[in-house]
Parts: structure tokens; C-alpha cells; sequence
């Protein structure tokens, strides 16, 4: 399968104005590629690397869970148009790692409004990579399902000079984003800055029904860095966004989404010694978020709002080295401090609800704070053979500060440390093939959303009642290549100990323990050199062991089938994804994600794309794709059910439908 290298486009007249050179790189420049990506695959052991400036289909991502659900192995907690939570082999919430330029960023939404991902506008990085598994430690506590890595890549100029991409996108119900990113320096620092812009109306179902959906959202960033050499670099980088979103699924929308993000990062590589590498960052996000039931939708009687807060403090240093040839060690540490909060107003008028909010004092309701130290080998036994191997361990402490009218646990504190862990062994075969089996350990924390929750122990308070979630998990796999042919082969299968399960319906945090299985096969065919049949399937299976019951919201079995032409500056591909029925259920149960619970069996549906794209010099690249050719009505297995909103198609207990037919055009221009 090819790799995906693209470099999308910009907006460079103020620069192009003055005059200045296009800049030399200290890689070799890289040109738009016409291919639509619609199923990125495996490049090494659990690992999948995608550039998020690639055109895809379905139609081109708004946000990070909208990305990551082209990836086989993922799906998304669909409550409408957009903030979905993403789900990897069934697993959600913060037992997937999201991490923004390795920072961590968590939601202040109670009802899980606003996901990491959220927050994300995936063509404005460089690189996404997907850590399968509980098989690094490298990047955070009790990620159990894996880790995503949302990242820039600034490199070295070799003279002065400057480069800018961008894009325009416009589909169906009033689509529209532009994203913009311009870097300007020389061999001893840049500065690179950038802006996106995202919006939609409600959309339609296949029907014609009205799905309340609409959304608007912007975000900027910024960074100045010290490069005085290849091998060193300094930055400071600054981020803020904002917006709003319309969901089906809720009694209130989210009128505010304001993210203020700052960090240094150091880094020296390549230095050739027994220290190898450096690299260090410190961080602080605060996410700013308002909900109502009055500025996207008429309510009921009372006027309502609510207005969470969040700050996140974080820090990570580590060194890679090499104490022989054939041996490369990772030490580190990381910490990560983070405190909510909240007020909310309420009255007869909007106004009344206005300032009831902004005139309270914000009150703090829980806290947290982690330190972790970590290491992580590779031993390099034969050319063709390699061990790799890692440790860490966490100390984690929680802080119940709500009134002791809220909480039965109020005042009180949990203290934790917690292993994490894992071994494998990886061996080439074939020339470029390899094949691996590894074992995980992974143990997590409960999160604030399961603390919030009712207990097991039938009081109103799951703080002290729910115990840290533990996962073992065998991994084994092969990726394959032969001539025209590629094939990526993975399976897990884990333990879960005192898994934690919220039951919707009892409003409850209870542990169980389950058992997970599955696994992702891919396969691509260049049977022509302008053709390439490629597919994909996935599949989990879980079983709560404790109630005798199936493992609440599993994502049913899926397959995506494609075929794609690519000549010259020409190409053009259909995709056809089809999914299973799922008759696998516990009614009622479900993750953090508000209400986001089992409602029953699905039925299995087939979705129909296309896409074509054009070419017209190395750094312009128009595509355009019809998705849900045959306007198909269709719900995913794990989309929430609705509110009743005027104006709009009621899903009361019934699943949110998505959208129909929809047609888009993205065009891109890179230049450097």
C-alpha cells in the first residue's frame, strides 16, 4: 500500500507580496497526491501513521473523532452533527489516549459535550500516529486501547525563506471550512502560525428529516522556535479556538468552546552519544465551556445554562539511550495536574439565565493530580529480531470537592499507585514483512465522569466506590507485503478487571469484570499500476463475565471495500462500507459519554461513496466525492437517542439518524 505524503495548502499572498524565497528544507520537498484516502493501514506492529492533510472519504474530517473513523478499528459515539467520541476496539472515553502536540486535554462537560477531540481541526497537524493497544508507556496512564497522537512537524530551514498550505471546503447542508498555515524563519528559528475555520447547518437523513445539527467552529495557533543547529530546538507555542454546536441527543446545546492552550518544548536528537535525545515540554490548556437550552433552540419554559471549566496543567521529560548498539532505552517521567469546576443560572428569560451564570462564583467540584515515571527498551537481537519492553508506574491522587449536600463523599480523598507494563517480540520475514505477539498491562484511574455518578454501594456518590480499572491484553499480528499485495493482520484478546460500567437508567458506577476480543485484517491488491483494490475489516467482541451479559456499547462487525484509480494527475474511487447487525447488548449500560448507553439491536446497513480528484500543477489539488450515493437512512449501533426539538425529526429512544446523501469539494494548494 502507498504512503500517504502530502503537503496541502495555503494562502500565502501577504507573503508572496514581500518578496520573499520560498524556503529550502532539510527534506526533500513533497507534492499533492490525488489519492482519497479512505482506509489508512498499518505501517509497523499496531501502529497507523496518517497524514490529516490527505482528502478522504467520507467527506474530509471537521474534527478529531470525524478523523480517526476512517481508521479500521475505530467508531464513534454519534450524537449528530459533530464532537463525537471516538472508540477504539469498543473502548472510550479515558481509556484512549488523545494527545494535542503531547499535550493532554480533557472536557469540561459533564455530559461529554466536549472530548478531546473536539477540540481538534485534524488538517491543521501534520501527522496523526495510533498506538494500538496497551503496548507502549511512553504517553500517559491507563491507556488500555491505545494512544493517539495529534502532532506539528517543524523542521529546520536550511536558508530564509517561507511555505504556506491551506484548503477550502464546501459540501452539502452548508459545509464550509478554510483552514490557512504559514511558516516564516530561517536556520536559527521560525515562526509559524495558522487558522481554521469550520460550519454546517442541521443536516438531513435519507428521509428528508431534519437532524438538529449545526455547528460553528474556529481555532488559531501559534509558535515562535529557536533552531541553531540540525540537531536542536526550542518553542513556544500558544493556541485558541472557540464555537458552537447543535446537538440531537440533548436537552441543551453548547454555545461556547473556548480553549486556551500555552507550551515550551526543548528538544536535542541525533546527538550520537549514550544520551541520544532530550526532550522536554511543559503545558497548561484551560477549556472555557457554556451550554444552554435557548441560543440554538426555543426552550420548553425555563431558561437554562451551565458553564464548566477546566484547567490542565501538565509537564514531560525524557531521554532516549543507546548504552549499546543494539539497545535503546526511553526513561522518563510525566506529571499532569487538572481542576473542574462549574456555575450554572437559570430564570424565566434568557437574560435571567445570562447572568444568573455569569454573576455566580465558579465552584470547584473535583480535582486531580498524577506523576508517573516510565522506561521503555528495544533490544535489537539479530538484524531480523527485536524485543521490545517497557515499565511505569503511577501515583494518582482525587479530591471529592463538591458540598457535602452533593456528595456523600465530600472532603474526601483517593490515593493510588498504579503498574502499567508490557513485552514484544517482533521478527522480520520476507524481506518486508514482520510478525509480532506482545503482552500489556495497563491499570486506570477512574476519571471525573465516573466519579460523578451514583455508587454501587447505593449512595449518591461513586468516588470511593469505584476501584481503578485493570487490563491484560495479548496482542499478535503480522504485516505482509509481497509484490502487488499487502496484508495487516491483528488480534487482541484481554482480561478486564473491575472494568467500569455506568449503568444510564439506575444512574450508577459499578465495576465488573469482562472479557474483549477482536481484531482488524486490511488488504490492498496493485493489480494494475493505475489500480488498487484495497479492504478492510474489524471486529470486537465483549462479554461482561459478572452479569453473564454481553459487554455494553461494542461496535458491530464492519467492512470497507474500495477501489481506487490513480494516473498522472487523474484519480478517481469508489468505497463501499458495510456494517453488520448487532444483536450483542446489556440494555441501559453504556461509558461517560451522556446517556450513551445500550438501546437495543441494530440492523446492518451498506453505504455507498465516491470520489474523483484532479491534479492541475504539483502544488494544486482539487477532489470531490458524493458520499451515501443511494441517500441511504441508517443509524450507527453506537449513535445515542434524541430529544424532542421543534422544528426537527424527533429520535425519542430511537437512534440518531445520519446524514443523506451528501456532495463536497475540497480544493488545496501547497507552496514552499
Amino acid at each position: 500500500m502507498k504512503k500517504e505524503t502530502l503537503w496541502v495548502a495555503g494562502m500565502p499572498f501577504a507573503l508572496m507580496s514581500l518578496g520573499l524565497p520560498r524556503v529550502a528544507m532539510s527534506e526533500p520537498v513533497r507534492t499533492l497526491t490525488p489519492v482519497v484516502v479512505t482506509a489508512p493501514a498499518a505501517d509497523e506492529p499496531l501502529v497507523v501513521r496518517t497524514d490529516p492533510k490527505a482528502p478522504r472519504q467520507p467527506i474530509p474530517a471537521h474534527d478529531g473523532a470525524d478523523f480517526l473513523k476512517s481508521i479500521p478499528g475505530f467508531s464513534v459515539i454519534r450524537k449528530g452533527g459533530t464532537d463525537g467520541d471516538p472508540v477504539l476496539r469498543g473502548f472510550s472515553g479515558s481509556r484512549l489516549g488523545i494527545l494535542l502536540d503531547g499535550q493532554e486535554i480533557y472536557g469540561g462537560c459533564g455530559g461529554r459535550m466536549d472530548p478531546p477531540t473536539a477540540y481538534v481541526y485534524p488538517e491543521s497537524y501534520d501527522r496523526v500516529t495510533v498506538l494500538k493497544g496497551p503496548q507502549s508507556v511512553r504517553y500517559g496512564a491507563g491507556q488500555s486501547a491505545g494512544v493517539v497522537l495529534f502532532e506539528r512537524d517543524t523542521r529546520r530551514m536550511e536558508s530564509f525563506g517561507w511555505k504556506a498550505n491551506g484548503s477550502l471546503t464546501a459540501g452539502s447542508f452548508g459545509r464550509n471550512d478554510q483552514m490557512a498555515d504559514v511558516q516564516v524563519g530561517g536556520p536559527q528559528g521560525y515562526v509559524r502560525a495558522g487558522g481554521t475555520r469550520a460550519q454546517a447547518d442541521d443536516y438531513k437523513d435519507g428521509d428528508g428529516n431534519r437532524v438538529h445539527s449545526e455547528y460553528l467552529r474556529w481555532s488559531s495557533h501559534a509558535a515562535v522556535g529557536l533552531t541553531p543547529d540540525d540537531k536542536t530546538r526550542i518553542e513556544l507555542s500558544a493556541a485558541l479556538s472557540d464555537g458552537r454546536a447543535a446537538y440531537a441527543d440533548r436537552s441543551m446545546d453548547g454555545v461556547k468552546f473556548r480553549r486556551e492552550n500555552v507550551s515550551l518544548m526543548f528538544e536535542r536528537k541525533r546527538m550520537g552519544g549514550f544520551v541520544d535525545e532530550v526532550e522536554g515540554r511543559v503545558y497548561q490548556n484551560y477549556v472555557d465551556h457554556v451550554m444552554d437550552n435557548y441560543t440554538l433552540r426555543k426552550p420548553d419554559k425555563m431558561y437554562m445554562a451551565s458553564n464548566p471549566d477546566r484547567r490542565t496543567t501538565g509537564g514531560r521529560l525524557s531521554a532516549t539511550l543507546r548504552p549499546a548498539e543494539a539497545w535503546k532505552v526511553v526513561i522518563g517521567g510525566d506529571t499532569r495536574q487538572d481542576v473542574h469546576r462549574s456555575r450554572g443560572g437559570k430564570g424565566m428569560t434568557e437574560t435571567a439565565a445570562t447572568d444568573g451564570y455569569l454573576d455566580a462564583a465558579r465552584v470547584e467540584d473535583m480535582r486531580f493530580r498524577q506523576y508517573g515515571l516510565f522506561s521503555e527498551s528495544t533490544w535489537y537481537l539479530t538484524d531480523a529480531d527485536r524485543v521490545i519492553g517497557g515499565a511505569r508506574a503511577d501515583w494518582h491522587e482525587a479530591r471529592d470537592q463538591r458540598p457535602s449536600g452533593a456528595s456523600a463523599t465530600a472532603g474526601t480523598r483517593d490515593d493510588r499507585i498504579l503498574p502499567s507494563g508490557f513485552l514484544r517480540y517482533e521478527r522480520d520475514y520476507g524481506g518486508n514483512s514482520t510478525w509480532y505477539v506482545g503482552l500489556g498491562h495497563a491499570e486506570r484511574f477512574p476519571d471525573y465522569w465516573e466519579r460523578m455518578k451514583g455508587g454501587s454501594d447505593g449512595g449518591n456518590s461513586a468516588f470511593l466506590s469505584t476501584r481503578p480499572e485493570k487490563t491484560t491484553q495479548l496482542d499478535l499480528g503480522t504485516n505482509w507485503r509481497s509484490g502487488p499485495f499487502g496484508l495487516s493482520a491483528s488480534a487482541f484478546y484481554g482480561q478486564v478487571d473491575d472494568y467500569i460500567l455506568i449503568n444510564w437508567d439506575r444512574n450508577m458506577t459499578r465495576n465488573v469484570d469482562a472479557t474483549v476480543m477482536g481484531g482488524e485484517l486490511e488488504g490492498s491488491w496493485q493489480f494494475d499500476p493505475a489500480w488498487q483494490a484495497v479492504s478492510s475489516l474489524a471486529y470486537v467482541f465483549g462479554r461482561n463475565r459478572t452479569d453473564g451479559k454481553p459487554l455494553a456499547q461494542q461496535p458491530p462487525l464492519e467492512a470497507r471495500l474500495g477501489l481506487n484509480y490513480a494516473q498522472g494527475p487523474y484519480s478517481a474511487g469508489v468505497l463501499w462500507r458495510v456494517v453488520a447487525p448487532q444483536n450483542r447488548y446489556d440494555e441501559g449500560s453504556g461509558g461517560i459519554v451522556a446517556n450513551g448507553k445500550d438501546l437495543g439491536p441494530t440492523g446492518g446497513f451498506g453505504v455507498l461513496s465516491f470520489n474523483a480528484g484532479w491534479r492541475p500543477h504539483k502544488s494544486v489539488l482539487l477532489t470531490a466525492g458524493v458520499d451515501n450515493v443511494l441517500n441511504k437512512t441508517y443509524a450507527e449501533h453506537l449513535s445515542k437517542s434524541g430529544a424532542d426539538i421543534p422544528g426537527n425529526a424527533s429520535f425519542v429512544n430511537v437512534r440518531i439518524n445520519e446524514p443523506g446523501r451528501v456532495f463536497w469539494l475540497k480544493a488545496q494548494i501547497a507552496l514552499e
